[in-house]
């Protein structure tokens, strides 16, 4: 790995709108190169909005999805990409050769396709299908990797990623303020993101409580700190169909350590420097040395039961 400045986004997606979302991303683009930034990370399905495919039939999906790379937003993405000379890493709805649909977040650059990532745990609609690949690459010299969402809640994926070599992890999510059973989450009234320029208080006071940012900090630093990795955390903030999103997007480093955070109510990007010191100095790696595999056969022991997707979200997915 070598030294290199990553940014993460936040931004208010309108649904179904990809020349809105586009243009609100080249803003932060351009905001985050001016501060050094070499690669822009952003939140999953921004192009499309994510939220609202829950309720879209097959055929409105496919009206959204398109072929990645061929498609016109990929395409974009590299126009972009180019224009800034910077890596970009964005989320849409891919529709595949075999006319299967899928969560996909992608790595562009102006020289074109660097990597895609099909989402290992779709929720968000029957009609959407899991990958079934890990995602790891190399962009500009450091290895990378992408997890969408749910797949950064299961441990296995942040720790087999990293074992492939992964230095950085691009967590693309759409998620907090949402309905748990875990005290103190739940919806955060969309009339206080209507009223934060009035009133902006009680709106951070949600945002930074267990409905958003409290939430993050019981599982986020811990997939950074025990695999000795870099995440970038991306999300939307205001509101994404009918409610409302925290943002919050952040960088940790591989002690755990948030070093770039965006606490604005609104569109931003933060940059932060990731050098390869912390990881070989961090707790995780030593504990990648320290492990035993011919103990854990258990992990990939076959069940009769087929995988379960409780999303939290009240979508509840067999595989």
């Amino acid at each position: 790995m070598r030294d290199i400045r990553v940014a993460a986004a936040q931004f208010e997606n309108r649904n179904g709108d990809k020349q809105h979302n586009l243009a609100a991303m080249r803003r932060l683009v351009e905001k985050a190169v001016g501060l050094g930034a070499e690669a822009v990370s952003f939140h999953e399905g921004c192009i499309p909005a994510y939220t609202f495919l829950r309720n879209l039939l097959r055929d409105e999906l496919v009206a959204l999805a398109e072929p990645v790379p061929g498609g016109p937003s990929t395409q974009r993405l590299i126009e972009m990409a180019a224009e800034f000379d910077v890596a970009l890493l964005a989320g849409l709805l891919e529709r595949g050769a075999d006319d299967r649909l899928f969560n996909c977040h992608v790595c562009v650059t102006g020289e074109g396709l660097v990597a895609k990532h099909r989402k290992l745990h779709a929720f968000i609609s029957p009609h959407l299908s899991s990958g079934d690949d890990y995602t790891v690459f190399d962009l500009k010299g450091v290895t990378c990797g992408i997890l969408t969402c749910f797949d950064n809640n299961l441990g296995e994926n942040v720790r087999i990623t990293t074992l492939l070599g992964a230095e950085v992890i691009f967590m693309p999510h759409v998620t907090c303020c949402l309905p748990s059973t875990m005290p103190g989450r739940g919806l955060v009234d969309p009339e206080l993101w209507h009223n934060r320029e009035r009133d902006p208080v009680p709106l951070m006071q949600e945002f930074m409580g267990p409905k958003g940012r409290g939430w993050l900090m019981r599982w986020l630093p811990a997939r950074a700190w025990e695999n000795g990795i870099y995440a970038v955390f991306s999300n939307p903030v205001g509101m994404d169909d009918d409610q409302v999103r925290n943002g919050n997007a952040m960088i940790l480093d591989p002690h755990g350590e948030i070093i770039a955070e965006c606490n604005t109510l609104g569109d931003d990007v933060v940059v932060a420097l990731c050098t390869p010191e912390k990881i070989e100095q961090s707790s995780g790696r030593r504990y990648l040395r320290a492990r035993r595999p011919e103990l854990y056969a258990e992990l990939t022991r076959e069940t009769r039961e087929r995988p379960v997707i409780d999303s939290g979200w009240g979508v509840v997915r067999e595989e």
